[in-house]
């Protein structure tokens, strides 16, 4: 398929708008004293990461148009990359805007326990995927195996590496020094980011079976790696709000909802409920 900018839109080939040129700038409709200052795309830190698990084509678009200044990633989440109609022209949307798109990291599983990481390259090659998330959650492999994919990938893009996956409460516990271990090996083996995982229900890795934080465990790893470098899962409204208690507007955010995106937005300068008295006063 051909696609070509006309004006304000992209076109493909039978005629259709594909995808609108956005903003790129935070929208402050009102002045507003006392909002704290958040990144701008493209942004390094202050992340929003968005769980897409089966967007079609016009919702992508629908959700850029809606808040395209907040989404910074997308995450394409666990295999629905393989059954998803008309992946390319999606990909396409978000990319064209400027938004990075990654297959889920149970993708990446898949084909490793295949034997088929050779095909999995080809892959990224051929979608243009320029992020890269590395996760060992449904497989048994080596920590060193898991960070010979990782120097491998860095060759290819930005890798993006999870850990926690394999915790959850009252079944299997990682003492936060493992963690930090795992981090501290995983970024130096050529990770950008760490993803401290909680998957799409915010029940384990970095939180309990009733959705709480492990706030020992976070706090403890916050003494060894930095906050810029890692993007925590944060599907529920209260652990979102807690990771911007901690560490303030600009905490790096992953898995969340699309419809949930202005939400989290208005949460993070201090202009929803639970988060109204956060920066009252701190200028």
């Amino acid at each position: 398929m051909i696609y070509q900018r006309i004006g304000s839109v992209w076109w493909s080939s039978p005629g259709r708008v594909t995808c609108k040129l956005y903003k790129t700038k935070i929208v402050n409709n009102f002045n507003l004293q006392q909002i704290p200052e958040r990144t701008v795309r493209p942004r390094t830190y202050g992340l929003t990461m968005i769980n897409d698990k089966g967007l079609s084509a016009n919702e992508a678009q629908n959700l850029l148009s809606a808040a395209y200044p907040y989404v910074d990633i997308v995450k394409l989440a666990f295999g629905t990359s393989f059954v998803t109609p008309d992946l390319h022209d999606k990909i396409k949307i978000y990319q064209s805007a400027g938004v990075p798109v990654y297959f889920g990291g149970l993708l990446f599983e898949a084909f490793v326990i295949r034997n088929q990481f050779a095909d999995y390259v080809r892959l990224l090659s051929a979608y243009s995927i320029p992020y890269i998330e590395v996760s060992d959650g449904s497989i048994n492999i080596s920590h060193e195996e898991k960070c010979g994919y990782i120097e491998k990938l860095s060759k290819y893009g930005v890798v993006l590496s999870e850990v926690g996956s394999k915790d959850k409460d009252r079944e299997h516990i990682t003492p936060p020094y493992q963690w930090i271990q795992l981090m501290k090996s995983e970024l130096e083996a050529g990770a950008t980011y760490i993803v401290a995982e909680a998957r799409e229900t915010g029940t384990v890795g970095l939180y309990r079976n009733s959705g709480e934080v492990r706030e020992g465990l976070v706090q403890e790893i916050l003494t060894k790696i930095p906050a810029e470098k890692i993007i925590w899962e944060a599907p529920q409204k209260d652990q979102q709000l807690y990771f911007l208690t901690l560490i303030g507007a600009n905490a790096n955010l992953g898995n969340i909802n699309p419809s949930e995106v202005i939400a989290l937005e208005s949460m993070r300068i201090g202009l929803r409920g639970d988060s109204f008295h956060l920066f009252l006063g701190k200028e």
